[in-house]
């Protein structure tokens, strides 16, 4: 059985972006796995202290962290299951998407979700995670929860290639759901599930492509991010 070490907030829910591809693309694969929830202080005690950040994902003797690399041996490593990239073009446009996210998209988000991610934790991690994110911005949770507002019109700003993308096409890469659209639903999950609900409108094709996500395999990111 595969293990697959994930942050989780006080309710034992899964809430890392990261996290998120490898459940997707897991599930995509067709492979069983189990989740080991960990929080900030017991990160570094995963598989002896060899990691540092979530996620990491045992299987077998191979043990493996960051969530592209996951993704890429899983595609290796079981190339009879459905394929995450279709390709080296599809593996292009993963790292593209990739990149998109971390750089355009994490940063408002990082802002606007700041005091909703600290409101899912346990108490030790309420306490690191304030000293680092309120050293990051040099202001309190609540004061950078203040400027939410604007970072809401900055994200939907960047939101517009993917916008009309989406009108167009179901999924990211076309007709069927590729690892680019689990690395950008991964992003958008990990607001949801920490009560973030409200960043998109109802007719957006964004929107409306993410509960189209929520959907896949019988539904267990909606269900998970319910609890």
């Amino acid at each position: 059985m595969r293990q697959l070490y994930s942050l989780c907030g006080e309710n034992g829910v899964s809430y890392s972006p990261h996290v998120w591809k490898v459940i997707m693309a897991l599930h995509h694969k067709q492979l069983d796995f189990t989740i080991s929830p960990v929080d900030f202080s017991t990160i570094s005690k995963i598989e002896g202290g060899a990691f540092s950040s979530v996620p990491v994902l045992r299987d077998g003797d191979r043990v493996m962290g960051d969530s592209f690399d996951i993704c890429e041996y899983l595609e290796q490593a079981y190339p009879e299951a459905p394929s995450l990239f279709e390709g080296d073009g599809g593996r292009r446009m993963a790292r593209f998407f990739e990149s998109y996210c971390m750089s355009m998209l994490h940063p408002p988000l990082s802002v606007i979700v700041a005091l909703d991610m600290y409101n899912v934790m346990g108490e030790s991690d309420q306490k690191y995670f304030r000293e680092k994110r309120e050293g990051r911005f040099g202001v309190s949770l609540e004061t950078l929860a203040g400027r939410g507002a604007a970072e809401r019109v900055v994200l939907n700003e960047r939101l517009a290639p993917l916008r009309d993308l989406l009108t167009n096409q179901p999924w990211i890469c076309g007709d069927k759901q590729l690892f680019p659209d689990y690395i950008v639903f991964g992003t958008l999950q990990w607001c949801w599930i920490v009560g973030a609900r409200d960043l998109l409108a109802e007719n957006d094709p964004v929107r409306i492509w993410f509960s189209r996500c929520q959907d896949l395999f019988g539904g267990v990111a909606r269900e998970v991010g319910a609890t």
